[in-house]
């Protein structure tokens, strides 16, 4: 059975009259991907803020690894590393002053530290780099940096607030091969929030916050059967023979959209009507249509409380 590496039980902050995160409560399964979806405002970096001892909670518990935040912050903060929307680095240093200073945050100095940094380096592509002055790199190289930053003490879990938002998708893949490779090769947690919900659909588990509280959580594939439905466009027919198939359909630009329980309906009405099906294109529900169905809202930015 796999591990709980976070346990997050009835967790509760207000700033004043505004309830940021109310009774919330998830798990998050060691080795995992887990997405932490929400509008701008609905919770995402106060909770993220919590669970990395930077904001304390009004209420509820904390687990991390199996040690509670409370008493164990010291501990707490040495297993998580975090890359916020803002980058913390230092303009004005270089790329290898900036890791080294972190580093001696953590007592990594001389042989750990140069170790460490040549695995980093390898891993982030960062070699070119570590003489540079910080301020003067591309938003992707620094971008790079910043994740090598969280992770130089070598944590289990690592949480990205949007990585990867603002950049290219060239570098957006980059970023998300060393995601990849730090859960797969080296079994570390991966705790998103992100906008792009291509990325969300990759999860291993996802959660949806609306107004502070969970309004709905599972697998990709769960969320998408539950909240969504699969769809035919459908070209190049008579309504007339649309109406033969028995289902809801809709004009859609130059054809029909057919609306399905799922792709087997398709399947079965492409073998019983093979001539009204001769252009036509398959959709399934994805990531987008489950937050809009779950909150109504579409993903968008903004400040956040």
């Amino acid at each position: 059975m796999d591990k709980n590496i976070i346990e997050v039980k009835n967790l509760c902050k207000s700033y004043g009259s505004i309830k940021a995160v109310s009774d919330l409560s998830f798990i998050v399964k060691k080795g995992e991907l887990f997405s932490f979806l929400g509008i701008n405002g609905a919770g995402k970096s106060t909770t993220i803020n919590i669970l990395s001892g930077v904001l304390a909670k009004d209420s509820g518990q904390v687990f991390i690894d199996g040690y509670d935040l409370n008493s164990n912050l010291d501990f707490v903060k040495s297993k998580i590393g975090v890359v916020f929307q803002e980058s913390h680095l230092d303009d004005v240093l270089s790329v290898y002053d900036n890791l080294k200073f972190k580093a001696s945050l953590y007592g990594l100095h001389g042989q750990k530290f140069r170790k460490r940094l040549l695995f980093l380096s390898e891993l982030l592509e960062l070699k070119p780099l570590l003489k540079r002055q910080v301020g003067k790199l591309s938003g992707g190289q620094k971008r790079r940096v910043d994740i090598a930053r969280a992770i130089i003490h070598n944590p289990s879990i690592l949480i990205l607030d949007e990585p990867t938002t603002g950049l290219d998708p060239k570098t957006r893949q980059i970023i998300w091969k060393v995601i990849t490779d730090l859960r797969i090769k080296y079994n570390v947690t991966v705790f998103l929030t992100t906008h792009y919900m291509e990325e969300a659909k990759e999860s291993s588990y996802v959660v949806i916050l609306d107004g502070g509280t969970v309004v709905a959580s599972g697998t990709p594939l769960q969320l998408k059967n539950q909240y969504t439905s699969d769809y035919v466009l459908l070209y190049s027919v008579k309504e007339e023979d649309v109406k033969k198939l028995e289902c809801r359909y809709q004009i859609y630009n130059n054809g029909y959209k057919l609306f399905v329980n799922d792709t087997k309906d398709i399947t079965k009405m492409i073998i019983k009507y093979p001539n009204i099906f001769l252009d036509y294109e398959v959709y399934k529900g994805n990531m987008d249509d489950v937050f809009l169905k779950v909150t109504g809202k579409n993903l968008n930015r903004g400040n956040e409380l």
